[in-house]
This record gives structure tokens, sequence and C-alpha cells, in this order.
């Protein structure tokens, strides 16, 4: 028996040797096969130009959200996940890159007409359509003409569609415009079944971040606040949309008794009350439609449909991969600052107190980079990493280069830290800014461990010992703790309205009194001294040339650089699908999937909280539905 224990042995770890070689092999064979693919892809696709016909229709097939900024996505794991048919988690449209081909557009004579066809496009704040929208003016106002069709349009597609020259609607479509809401998940009910107890340390009335984990519903406090910016938004959209169609404000149907009316005056058809609202020109099928455009442009015979070259097809002629900055030229440095404020180092779509710092620590040693503009879309996050970001600013004026703070959908709380000390801030009319306030929330579950019979218990040499590892968690907080975390609280606020007073020089009262966590638009923080001008980025980035008395300059984006593997597999797997060996994905969500998106996003930011301190300053209530 001795003897063969080792035999038996050596025969187990040779087969799992073997297993574990053929696992790596499999495996290391697949991705060269797909990086082969890509690679054979690229080359032939050079022969695979994108062909503009003389007399063409752009079509504006957009998929995705608008964003200031993508967020970083691994090209191989995008790749093997669009090869295998998985759909996009969140797909985006970079808001300058569409600019960039509606202009190119414009310009170029084989582009007779414009077609919007926007049933993908997901997600857009008003400033970025209104971005596009203007964009999408100048086009019309070369001479060419926009169409819009679709079988249905929600409130952002149809805000698009309104800068149209005419609007289709299939004979089994809908128009149905909800208006903007506010409708965050609350898990009081739900913590309190688990036995989980919630501790809320904050300073400002309506400072809601922390509601949804304190109550069931949402206090009259934040109802009042949120109303108020949220009326806003929507009566900037029915201002602006029915200026366009020719009709009144109050053509907007805001009550189901309403729409059921009008609705029923049309015998119950969803189409004719569109045209007769006025909210459509036409009611055609794809094939009518179709025929219009052809009379207009020519028809593709091969492909039985109207000469037409697409979003990305035409992005791809007038958009190089990446950036080519002139080293001629005196720069307005772009630094993009999108999303959760966190600590450290992150890729793009998120800030980090590291790597956006060291965005503009580039700009600061950039000797051809004379001033830089902080685009902002973040509703805040770590009060650290934030003042880290705003130490970065102080630095760059320390060094005579000028900063603009240009605010897009969102800059509150956290967002708004970072902008204060800037030169300059402009907001758009809709931003939601302000959200002054800072806030901790801990989660114990000293309840749940008794109930499960598990217990924590030892010594210390202080009362503090275990609390940054977590012991709280299983303990509880005492009375003590709480009051200590509770006064920490109160001085990172009077730090937040210390810093607002001294960078925007407003009295210090004052700036309490319009903090207090209250979110506002950026018309009435105008109006309050929050912010210095309405206007777009295009302005701040020449208010930014103004102030370094620029008269030639170019726009160079700041952006994370890619090392040269993550260049070369962005070419190969980007290759691979223009090459059209990647399936292309429909966006469309269901009710379901939307809920739970929202849920997940909730949730993820929970995840994305690493504050050394534990100190926040965050606006959930931010995100309109």
């Amino acid at each position: 028996m001795s003897e063969q224990k080792p035999g038996f042995i050596r025969r187990l770890l040779q087969s799992v040797w073997h297993g574990f070689r053929f696992i790596r092999n499999f495996v290391l064979n697949f991705v060269f096969a797909v990086l082969f693919i890509g690679f054979i892809a690229v080359i032939f696709s050079e022969e695979e130009t994108v062909q503009v016909e003389p007399s063409t229709a752009l079509v504006l097939n957009l998929k995705g959200d608008l964003v200031e900024e993508k967020r970083w996505v691994d090209p191989v794991e995008k790749a093997i996940s669009e090869s295998t048919g998985s759909e996009e988690e969140q797909p985006e449209v970079l808001v300058r890159d569409l600019v960039k081909v509606i202009d190119e557009a414009t310009k170029d004579e084989r582009i007779k007409v414009m077609v919007l066809t926007l049933s993908d496009l997901g997600s857009g704040s008003l400033d970025k359509l209104q971005t596009v929208g203007k964009a999408l003016e100048r086009f019309k106002a070369a001479g060419k003409k926009i169409f819009a069709t679709g079988a249905y349009y929600s409130q952002n597609q149809y805000f698009l569609a309104s800068y149209a020259d005419s609007i289709n609607l299939n004979p089994m479509g809908a128009v149905i415009l909800e208006g903007y809401g506010s409708y965050p998940m609350y898990y009081k009910a739900a913590l309190e079944k688990l036995q989980i107890s919630t501790h809320v340390f904050k300073v400002g009335t309506y400072k809601s971040a922390v509601e949804p984990f304190t109550r069931n519903d949402m206090s009259p406090e934040a109802k009042e606040a949120n109303s108020a910016w949220l009326q806003e938004l929507w009566q900037n959209y029915k201002q602006q949309v029915a200026e366009r169609r020719g009709f009144a404000p109050d053509n907007f149907d805001e009550t189901f008794a309403r729409l059921y009316e009008r609705i029923n005056a049309a015998n119950g058809d969803m189409t004719q009350y569109a045209l007769d609202a006025k909210l459509v020109d036409s009611i055609k099928t794809r094939e009518e439609f179709r025929q219009d455009i052809i009379a207009l442009v020519g028809e593709d015979k091969e492909h039985h449909t109207f000469n037409q070259v697409h979003y990305e097809d035409y992005a791809s002629l007038v958009i190089p991969p990446f950036p080519v900055n002139n080293p001629m030229t005196d720069k307005v440095g772009l630094v993009i600052a999108r999303g959760a404020i966190v600590d450290g180092n992150v890729k793009a779509g998120m800030i980090g107190g590291e790597s956006t710092a060291k965005l503009l620590r580039n700009a600061r040693y950039d000797e051809k980079i004379k001033a830089v503009v902080l685009r902002i879309d973040s509703g805040g996050g770590s009060a650290f990493a934030s003042e880290q970001i705003a130490q970065e600013i102080r630095l760059l004026k320390a060094a005579g280069k000028p900063v603009i703070a240009s605010m897009g959908a969102v800059a509150a709380s956290g967002g708004y830290w970072i902008a204060a000390p800037a030169d300059q801030i402009f907001a758009a009319p809709t931003t939601i800014t302000g959200s002054i306030g800072i806030f901790a929330l801990f989660h114990t579950a000293e309840n749940a461990m008794s109930t499960l019979g598990l217990n924590v218990d030892g010594v210390g040499t202080t009362e503090l010992a275990g609390f940054s590892s977590g012991l709280p968690l299983f303990k509880g907080l005492s009375g003590d703790a709480e009051k200590l975390l509770q006064r920490s609280i109160e001085n990172g606020y009077d730090e937040f309205i210390t810093h607002v007073s001294t960078t925007r020089n407003i009295d210090k009262a004052q700036v309490d009194k319009i903090g207090q966590g209250r979110v506002w638009t950026g018309q009435k923080a105008l109006e309050l001294g929050l912010v210095d001008k309405l206007g777009t980025l295009e302005d701040a980035v020449a208010a930014a040339a103004e102030k370094a008395s620029l008269k030639n300059f170019d726009v160079q984006v700041i952006e994370q650089e890619l090392t040269e593997q993550e260049k070369l597999l962005a070419q190969l797997f980007g290759g691979a699908k223009a090459f059209g060996l990647l399936p292309e994905q429909s966006v469309s969500q269901t009710p379901v999937q939307k809920l739970m998106k929202q849920l997940n996003q909730e949730l993820s930011v929970l995840n994305q909280f690493n504050d050394p301190n534990g100190l926040y300053s965050v606006c959930f209530a931010c995100q309109v539905q």
C-alpha cells in the first residue's frame, strides 16, 4: 500500500497538470483567434471604405445615451460580448463627436438631407440635446432639410425630432410626452426587515441624499425643492418645443383626463391624436417615407432604399480614431469631469480625486496650454476627492492659467465644490446645481447578529480600537461615537460653505441660506450668485481664450492616455466591428429593465463611496426621469 500511494498521487497530479494545460491553451488559443480575426478585419476593412454618393441622406441612427465623456470599456471584453450577441449594457454617444459629424455634413455637398431615426436614443439632458439641436439648426441654415421618422418618440427623442422640418409617425406609432420626475427608491422598511440599523449624520434642511435609507417616502422639504427645479425644466422643455412646432405651451397634456379627452376625440387612434395635436406632420409607413426620401436624393437600387450613409460610418470618415494636436498653436485645455466623484485613480466615466487632479496638473505643466475649461457633469461624491481637485484648480490659477468651469446637466454637491474655485462659472439655464450640503451614512447589523446567534467581542486599549476595521458594523455605534461623527459633519459643512464664500465672494451667512443641500437650476443659480453667466461649453471656451488673451488657438481635450496595448486592441476590435464581423445590437429597454437599471445605478453609487473620512456631498435626486 505504501508503494501504491506515491504512484496514485503522481498520476493525480499529472491529471491536474494536464487539465490545467488544456484550459490554459484553450484560453490562449481563443484570445489569439479573436485577435487574429480582428487583425484580418482591419486589413480588409481598408478596402471596404465608406462610400458617400454625390446625392446622399445622412441617417442619424443614434444608439445610446448622450454623454460628455464616454466611460472606459475594456476593448477585449466589449468585442467578446458583441461577438457572442450580448448587448452592450449602456451604449453611449459622445456629444462633441455628434456635433462634429453634423457640422461636417453641413459643409459636405454630397449630403443633401438628414434623416433622424431616434428609436435607440437613450437619455440626454436638456443642455446636451440643445447642443445637438444648435448643430441641427446650422445644418438647416445651410439650406438643407431634416426629416424625422419613427414608430414611437420618447421625450428626449421628440425634443431632437422637433428640430426637423417634418416629423413622420408610423401608422401604429405614438407620441406621449410625460414631463419630468424624480422618483428615488426607498429602502427604510427593507433595512428594518433585515434588522439593519441606519445611522445618518448630515447638515442641510434639504440634504435629501440620505432619505432613501431613513424614510419610506420623500420628505415634504425634498418634494418642495425638487418640484421647483423640475417645473423649471419642464417649462423650458415645453417653451422650446412649442416655438419650433408652432403651437402654444398649453398644447402639452399633463393629466390623464385631458389626454383621454383628446385621444377619445381621435376615436382612440394614437397616431391621429398626435397629428391633431400637431406633434407630428405626417402618418406614413416606412416604405412611404422611404419613397419620399428617394425622390429627394435618389435610390440605392442594390438595397432597395434611398442613398444614405449612417452616423457611425460617416463619423469614421470625419473623426480621427485618436486625437491629433497641432504642436504649433496655443491651446485651451478641456478637462471633462463626468460621473461620481471618488477617491483615487479611476477610468474615464468617473471622477477620481487622483486621476482628475492629474489631468489638471498635466495642463499646468503643459506650456502650450494657456487656459483650462473644466466641464462638469456630476452629482458629487467624496468630499475629500472634491477638495483634491479644487486644490489643483487653485494651483492652475496661481500658475497664471485662467480656469473656467462649464456646467453640463448636473454640477451639484461635490460637482459644485470643484466648480467654485474657477475664475468664472458658466451654466445652462437647465443645469441642476447647488445642493451645498454634506453627510455621512453608516449601516450596522448588531440586531441581525443577535438574531443569527452571532456576536463579536474582545478588548482594546481604547474605545476607538477596531473602529476603522469595521467593528461598529457588528457592535453598533455608541452615543458618544454618534456625537463625534455629527460634529465632524458639521465641520465639513462649515468648510464647504467657507469654500464657496471665499471663492465666490459671497457672505458666508448668505451661502448657508442658499445652501442647506437645496438644489437650484442654472437660471436660479445665476440670480443667487452661484454662477456667473448662462452659456454653453463653447461660450466657456471663448471666455477662457479671452482671459488668456488668445486670438488663434485650438481646443485640446486633456484625457487619460491609452497604453500602446490598449490602442492596438481598440484598433483591432474597432476594425472588426466596422468590417461587419460583430453584430449590431438594439438598445431599447422594457419598463422592468429600466427599473432594474435605476436600482443598479443607485446601489452602485454606494459601492463607489470610498472617502477616507467617510464624508460625502452627493445629490441623488438630481437624476431626472
